[in-house]
């Protein structure tokens, strides 16, 4: 074990700060719904975006970057769109502002803005969104749970710490105990200060993160100069055909494992299905967890529009520093942390990230980064725990149990749904295997569920609440099932190939039960129309809209947002690779890369900024 006394002050302290920080913040939490679960929509939206990054940037997301970045290189910046990632390009361009305009707490109570408060449908469509919400922020909670345990174990090995605990506790389950023990801390924050405590806490946790990354970067700089790094050819090139083409062959032979288990070797079709799936999910709008709460936090729909812009800003360059520099360093010490990768089933690439750091990274740093990393996990734990909370007593207790709780209930609510989350991810967290399991479930199995009804439900105005049920229903139970076959062994290969299927199945029960019942109530369609203001297949309602106000205007945005968007992908991905070029000290492409994205930033100055008030 490396840490020394500064290391473990370093983390010592900021557990301690996060306490006193859910402590001091709980009464302002406390002194209504809005305030404990939107900040009283009065946070500036610098803040809620720092707060947004830091909660994306989780441990277990950067561990699987970095065993993704080890294996394919420089083609790996384009494996995260399995997410989608460029999804927050979307939102910057158009979604956030739409989202924002409904003045709502959660997703599921920005439903009836859309489909109205009555009616079997509308009802349906409410538990069928909290249903959804609730298996995700669990999925998430989850994951999250299972990569923290996994990093803390090589820092504090079991035998070390085993003849301090009364109980026995089985190897396979060791990360788990560490996860608890972490969990229990996000909770305590979280539960007590509410979304003002998560915040401060993901602000001051980026801070941490930021110093601690670009360190990274500079000492792999420094130990890569003037020494070539021993990997496959085309592993700088972040661009493809058909087929991978990386041989790890006489260099780490596992490699070639893990790109053969990975299913990845067809680039070229796995790119398309991401590129299709990510299309449509991103069209569907955040899903409800912890950033359709930030969006919804934000002071006004412009405010929303430069949160989500922010994020890739100040989330990409920061983490992709630490990405490449740990890359580095176990690329050129791969021999000496290959001991550290071992496991019964053949070397664990998600361990790169705390190995490298055990082994390389000098005393202080290493309390620095091991704190951001630990304080990562419970923002991102925290993030969703807050989401989940919202969804339990603002759409299940406030609107079937107690409609009329006072504001000390309603907190007293928040406090035993933040427990239930909790017992309830970490109970689910025992039956994770790895990191990559239930991302792979999360993103392409159960948004398969998600995307076809919440993309139409923005651009149809014949969607309706029945169609919303059951376009759900018809994604989530398939996602599920597949989960399931999956994990007898029933069903094999990537779960991103079986998400047409689930997107056809979701899309067509979606058309199916909108035309099996009448049209949302004209009322509600139109104030929808008119508050949002969407661009779509909206030609019925605009008409009614113009004939009761002949000033009003639609908004004719769709070519500009499309532009933007292009735009905004292209310079996501340069904000992804420049620190990447700028660590392996490849000049050239560095240059090219800094002149497109300042090109890009200088249209966009014109095209959307300059426009956020026009649309």
């Amino acid at each position: 074990m490396k840490l020394q006394l500064i290391d473990v002050a370093i983390i010592v302290l900021y557990l301690v700060s996060m306490l006193v920080i859910g402590w001091t913040l709980r009464k302002k939490a406390r002194a209504n719904k809005e305030n404990y679960l939107l900040g009283g929509k009065s946070l500036p939206w610098y803040m809620l975006g720092l707060s947004d990054a830091s909660d994306m940037f989780d441990i277990s997301g950067t561990m699987w970057m970095v065993s993704l970045c080890f294996v394919y290189g420089m083609k790996s910046i384009w494996i995260p769109w399995l997410w989608p990632v460029f999804n927050q390009v979307f939102m910057m361009m158009y979604l956030s502002r739409w989202l924002r305009r409904s003045n709502a707490t959660t997703g599921a109570e920005w439903l009836a803005t859309r489909f109205g408060t009555s009616g079997k449908g509308v009802k349906a469509s409410h538990n069928v969104v909290v249903a959804f919400a609730l298996l995700s922020c669990l999925g998430f909670m989850a994951y999250g749970f299972v990569g923290l345990g996994k990093f803390v174990e090589i820092f504090i090995p079991w035998d070390v710490v085993q003849p301090y605990i009364p109980f026995h506790v089985k190897p396979e389950y060791v990360p788990h105990f560490y996860g608890i023990i972490f969990t229990l801390f996000a909770t305590f924050y979280s539960v007590l200060g509410g979304m003002h405590s998560i915040v401060l806490g993901d602000v001051i946790k980026y801070v941490i993160m930021s110093v601690a990354c670009i360190s990274i970067g500079v000492i792999a700089m420094i130990h890569l100069k003037g020494r070539p790094l021993d990997v496959p050819a085309g592993w700088t090139n972040p661009f493809f055909g058909w087929k991978l083409d990386l041989h790890w062959n006489g260099i780490a032979e596992a490699a070639n494992k893990k790109i053969k288990d990975d299913g990845f070797s067809l680039f070229g079709i796995f790119f398309m299905m991401m590129l299709f799936k990510g299309i449509f999910a991103s069209l569907a709008g955040p899903a409800p967890n912890y950033d359709m709460q930030k969006v919804l936090s934000t002071r006004s729909p412009q405010e929303a529009s430069k949160m989500s812009g922010f994020v890739s800003i100040i989330l990409l360059p920061i983490r992709y520093a630490m990405v490449i520099g740990l890359t580095v360093l176990a690329l050129l010490y791969f021999r000496d942390i290959q001991g550290d990768l071992s496991t019964t089933g053949g070397t664990d690439f998600e361990k790169i990230l705390p190995a490298t750091i055990n082994r390389f990274l000098p005393v202080g740093l290493v309390g620095l980064v091991l704190t951001g990393l630990l304080g990562a996990f419970m923002g991102t734990f925290s993030g969703t725990l807050n989401a989940a909370q919202a969804y339990l007593v603002n759409d299940i207790y406030l609107k079937y149990v107690n409609p009329a709780a006072s504001t000390k209930k309603i907190i007293s609510m928040n406090y035993l749904a933040g427990l239930v989350v909790v017992v309830v991810g970490i109970v689910l967290g025992l039956f994770v295997k790895d990191v990559n399991t239930v991302l792979q479930w999360i993103v392409s199995g159960l948004y398969g569920g998600y995307v076809a009804s919440n993309m139409l439900k923005w651009h149809w105005w014949r969607f309706n609440a029945n169609g919303f049920f059951w376009g759900m229903l018809a994604g989530i139970i398939p996602a599920i099932a597949l989960a399931v076959l999956k994990s007898f062994g029933i069903l094999q290969g990537l779960d991103l190939y079986y998400w047409p299927v689930l997107f056809v199945l979701s899309l067509g029960a979606s058309i199916i039960g909108s035309y099996a019942t009448p049209p949302t109530e004209e009322y509600t369609l139109k104030q929808f129309y008119k508050t949002v203001r969407p661009w779509g297949f909206w030609k019925p309602v605009h008409a009614m809209v113009v004939a009761e106000d002949p000033s009003f205007v639609g908004n004719k945005n769709f070519r500009v947002n499309m532009l933007n968007i292009a735009l905004g992908i292209i310079g996501q991905l340069c904000l992804t690779i420049l620190p990447m070029y700028l660590v392996l000290w490849l000049q050239t492409p560095l240059i090219i890369t800094v002149i497109i994205l300042v090109i890009i930033i200088a249209i966009l100055k014109r095209t959307w900024w300059n426009r956020l008030n026009e649309y």
